[in-house]
């Protein structure tokens, strides 16, 4: 096993990983909120944790990658429970809609290539375990029921804010919900709610109807399935406070000990610049992309030209880019197809430089954009035989997960009639540098649908839909 550096939200350092079982490493993400579709930012998170996990695999670990669904809805700070409210627009019940974004959500990450997870646990499957903890959390002195409600009472936790780095008093603009009158504190956050005589989604308990607090929920289904113990914990950076610190004061009141040995979030998706999100009416799904003349594909590919700890800007002309680069790896590996004789040996020299440069970069943080870079390199490294470039490429592929054995341009994409004739002519045209020439050629390809693109290898094209 190649020994593999990450940074660990909590020691705020890039630190060796040290699994707590030689050889085989636990992770929990958290999951999508299933009221609504999951935009193109929520998925650029769950593109971490999947190729965290490849990662590890590629590095010869055994992972067990749990991920959960909250199908269980909360207030906000409307008072809106968003499941509810759904439920009611829809004219659907409440698990019908759970269901139904399940589903969708399920499916956008398949186009992603996201690996789905070995356990995918739902919360409504484990209000069970939520009340065992509530229980324990009151019995230990770290909890307080008003009326029905339970909240955690932070002051009896010491540690909290050791995550985020919040101070007490900056802790109020973090939550979520209004400040609840019962509270003893401000601070204090609900481990179980009371439920209305007529809410459809509650359940019973020792302190009567009601129904779970946001973050009892994943500090149940994690030590359920990777014990009181385990190695990562992902999210994205918006997870970080309150929600990771308040699940650390649960599972760790819960305990005694340390639960989660290294904490990982995900940076945000930017849409020209602005943070991606509903409430500011800029979302786009995965779904949306062919429209736009790209595959779901070229979104994974965008999301690895940027570290995830680093801010991602999505632009036209940055997943035009993107697809390029796509294209040109796929048109690397099907080179090398067919050809006879014995596999490429990875091992041999020059091939085992490249391997070792992939495995570097992977393994310091996932520095994704240098193993991209390392893929190109191979693509153009003419010195390499057809076969052996291929080999390489379907080896890091294991990793990148951007299907580099498919046709660089999709079946039903083909370039529209006289479009082939008119790249041509372009590419004279910049040869003599005819410049007038070269750009009313490009007006005549945008009208037919073909958006071209210079680049050092020559014209690149993207297909409109």
């Amino acid at each position: 096993m190649q020994p593999i550096r990450l940074y660990n939200s909590l020691t705020r350092r890039v630190d060796p990983l040290a699994p707590l079982a030689l050889g085989r490493v636990t992770i929990y993400t958290c999951g999508s909120t299933v009221y609504r579709y999951a935009h193109i930012g929520n998925l650029r998170t769950y593109l971490f944790g999947d190729l965290l996990r490849r990662t590890l695999q590629y590095l010869d670990y055994e992972v067990l990658y749990v991920k959960n669904i909250t199908d269980v809805g909360h207030m906000r700070e409307t008072g809106e429970d968003p499941i509810l409210l759904a439920a009611e627009v829809e004219g659907k019940t409440p698990r019908e809609i759970a269901e139904f974004y399940t589903d969708a959500w399920l499916e956008d990450e398949r186009l992603l290539n996201i690996v789905p997870a070995d356990v995918l646990p739902k919360a409504t499957d484990h209000i069970a375990e939520m009340v065992e903890l509530t229980r324990t959390l009151l019995e230990k002195g770290l909890a307080y029921e008003v009326a029905g409600n339970v909240y955690f009472d932070v002051s009896a936790f010491p540690a909290y804010g050791q995550l985020s780095g919040q101070r007490i008093d900056e802790m109020r603009a973090g939550h979520r919900v209004d400040i609840e009158p019962d509270k003893h504190d401000p601070e204090d956050f609900a481990l179980w709610k009371r439920a209305e005589p007529d809410r459809l989604m509650k359940w019973p308990s020792a302190w009567g109807d009601g129904f779970p607090g946001w973050h009892i929920e994943c500090s149940a289904m994690s030590m359920k399935y990777l014990g009181e113990r385990f190695d990562i914990h992902t999210g994205g950076i918006d997870l970080k406070f309150p929600h990771h610190e308040d699940e650390i004061a649960q599972s760790e009141g819960t305990t005694g000990h340390q639960v989660v040995s290294v904490w990982m979030h995900g940076e945000f998706l930017t849409l020209d610049d602005a943070k991606m999100a509903r409430s500011v009416g800029n979302v786009i799904r995965v779904t949306d992309l062919p429209s736009k003349g790209f595959q779901p594909l070229d979104f994974r590919y965008l999301a690895l030209t940027a570290h995830y700890r680093s801010k991602l800007d999505f632009t036209y002309d940055a997943m035009q880019a993107a697809a390029a680069g796509l294209r040109r790896l796929r048109r690397a590996v099907s080179e090398g197809a067919g050809g006879d004789g014995p596999a490429p040996d990875l091992a041999a020299e020059p091939m085992a430089g490249y391997r070792a440069r992939f495995v570097e970069a992977i393994s310091e943080d996932l520095a994704m954009p240098k193993a991209v870079a390392v893929a190109h390199a191979v693509a153009a490294d003419d010195d390499l035989a057809a076969a052996a470039r291929r080999a390489l490429l379907l080896d890091f592929d294991r990793v990148l997960g951007l299907d580099l054995d498919a046709p660089a341009e999709p079946a039903g994409r083909e370039l529209p009639a006289g479009a082939a004739e008119l790249l041509e002519r372009r590419a004279a045209a910049r040869v003599a540098r005819d410049y007038a020439m070269s750009d009313a050629l490009r007006d005549e390809l945008a009208a037919l649908g073909v958006n071209v693109r210079d680049t050092p290898q020559g014209q690149e094209t993207t297909l409109r839909r």
